[in-house]
């Protein structure tokens, strides 16, 4: 770096290429199937490439299935360019459709928000089939029937892939209770079986010429943070973003386990790509857990040992106050840990590591960053710059970030605030909304198509990344809200009573498009909102001020990220 001319612009300059090992921006995204990647990467067929409640599903089983259930979407009457509806959690048989879905051509349609939403994109896709879990209720299934062109549901159990018996009481009874009074059934039902079955007499074409960078893979967003948007990848995009990452902690002599526990079923982008492609790509052993209650990851953690597992908030919340964890519980099996989803602020980075310290894990708490619509991860932790601040590392070996002026395509330099985007491999085909695509993706002056994030941060002259919030929040009479730097601001405060704390950030309804902070507080037992009141204020400034603190007896989550949007709809609810 210290004989070359720097341009004082990272998307040139791209000074976090450094942290890396020499050569490693050289390596080429294979344009290949999704198919072909897991193959290439497979050591052998007969290795366990999952294991899901008692059961090993060796690779061999995998692709035998997906041949036998590719014959089968075909016999049910799906085409090259269909979407295929599948409301499924993390089973075995999401995977077997995904990559028979890429083998006749088409994508899948994954949604996990409202029924009435999750019927309107049935609706929009045409189909005729949907594929859920046995527990879909019969009233659901009628609200696809009238609402959309449903005629036939395939329901999986799930059980189908693994043993009930192997499993813990605490498990059985979460599952159980996901079933109705009343389960979908009769006429226009057919069980997992049966519909491999349908495709044991199909002789008609299977396979679809392969084309990696044709739709495969469509989810949309949880609308946690606005309103949910369909987001469509190919088999390029996914492992434009797999194969950047594949060299990182790679194992050597053994193989890893990694786990992957409950929601967000495969309705989201970084689980499918990140959280479970991603081990099943690198050698790792992939354990499915995707029934157990948010409130037992605790017990989980004890029964897998995994070596990897991918956290969100509410899991680190849960683990950090459990009480049924045992002070001297070894967590040295342990590779690595962190949290993504949403941004992490210095106290509760604190809060965790200090509990890994505690149980004998010495790897650093991370805090990771991406979005559905980069196609999952965007940067990686490799830098000796200290967590904290909204800091998420350098951007991937492949992938460019750069902080621009908000509304321009004009590149800002090393520490200034802007809006995050993103060049390179795993930027979504775009949404199935073109005016929305244009907006997100930009050709800038350079030729390059950038995505444009939304967030807000800056990028230092390392090339590390701070976010610090999702858009422009200003506030009447002046000042910009940015969540993450005012909660760091009363964390690094060390206010006596406070275990945890967070803003919201709502809308200013006296006056339009501007916004008010709320603080949310978790105190300690005994202490009152006016004991820390006083502390709060004098260490923000004056237009962080919240209007109002309020006490919460814990930190409340939707799809495992603080709840902010119900939040700020119950603030609404009052003030009306």
């Amino acid at each position: 770096m210290n004989d070359v001319k720097l341009t004082g612009k990272p998307s040139i300059d791209r000074p976090w290429m450094k942290y890396y090992p020499a050569g490693l921006d050289q390596i080429q995204i294979p344009e290949c199937t999704l198919m072909q990647y897991l193959k290439d990467n497979c050591l052998s067929e007969d290795l366990t490439a999952m294991n899901y409640y008692g059961k090993d599903v060796s690779w061999k089983t995998l692709f035998q299935t997906v041949d036998a259930a590719a014959k089968s979407l075909r016999a049910v009457g799906f085409q090259e360019g269909d979407q295929i509806p599948v409301f499924l959690q993390t089973v075995p048989e999401f995977f077997v459709l995904l990559l028979a879905a890429e083998k006749i051509g088409a994508s899948l349609l994954c949604r996990d928000n409202t029924l009435e939403e999750n019927v309107e994109a049935v609706r929009k896709s045409g189909s005729k089939v949907i594929i859920a879990h046995d527990f879909l209720s019969q009233a659901e299934l009628d609200a696809y029937r009238s609402g959309s062109a449903t005629e036939l549901a395939i329901l999986v159990s799930p059980m189908n892939s693994g043993s009930y018996d192997a499993i813990p009481d605490y498990v059985q009874n979460s599952l159980d209770a996901l079933y109705p009074d009343t389960p979908a059934s009769g006429s226009g039902t057919i069980t997992w079986q049966e519909f491999l079955a349908l495709g044991e007499s199909y002789t008609g074409t299977v396979e679809a010429a392969e084309d990696c960078h044709r739709p495969l893979y469509r989810a949309y967003t949880s609308g946690s943070t606005g309103p949910s948007k369909q987001v469509i990848h190919s088999a390029n995009t996914m492992i434009g973003i797999i194969h950047q990452m594949n060299f990182y902690g790679a194992p050597s002599s053994i193989r890893p386990t990694w786990m992957h526990t409950i929601l967000p079923p495969p309705s989201l982008v970084a689980v499918v790509v990140s959280m479970t492609l991603l081990p099943l790509a690198s050698n790792r052993i992939l354990i499915l857990d995707p029934f157990c209650d948010p409130k037992d990851v605790d017990l989980e953690l004890m029964r897998y040992r995994p070596n990897n597992w991918c956290l969100f908030p509410m899991f680190t919340d849960t683990l950090v106050h459990s009480t049924r964890i045992p002070d001297d519980y070894d967590l040295s099996h342990l590779y690595s840990a962190g949290a993504g989803a949403e941004s992490t602020n210095n106290a509760q980075l604190r809060t965790a590591q200090k509990w890994l310290e505690d149980h004998n894990c010495h790897v650093r708490f991370t805090s990771g960053y991406g979005s559905s619509e980069a196609g999952s991860n965007v940067s990686l932790p490799m830098t000796p710059h200290p967590m904290g601040n909204g800091n998420i590392g350098i951007p991937m070996p492949l992938t460019t970030l750069s902080v621009f002026k908000p509304g321009t395509q004009e590149e800002l330099g090393c520490n200034q605030i802007g809006e995050i985007c993103k060049t390179g491999p795993g930027n979504m085909l775009g949404y199935d909304d073109p005016v929305a695509t244009a907006k997100a993706l930009q050709t800038h002056a350079d030729g390059k198509v950038w995505l444009h994030m939304g967030d807000l941060g800056y990028m230092n002259e390392d090339g590390v990344v701070y976010v610090l919030t999702r858009g422009s929040s200003p506030r009447y009479q002046g000042g910009d809200l940015a969540t993450l730097p005012m909660e760091n601001l009363v964390a690094d405060a060390d206010i006596e009573g406070i275990e945890d704390e967070f803003f919201v950030i709502a809308p200013d309804e006296d006056h339009p498009g501007c916004f008010l902070p709320y603080l949310y507080v978790v105190l300690h037992e005994g202490y009152t909102v006016e004991d820390i009141q006083d502390k709060v204020m004098a260490c923000l400034k004056s237009y962080m001020r919240p209007v109002e603190i309020i006490q919460l007896e814990s930190r409340p989550f939707f799809h495992f990220k603080t709840n902010r949007i119900g939040l700020i709809h119950q603030l609404q609810g009052v003030r009306s």
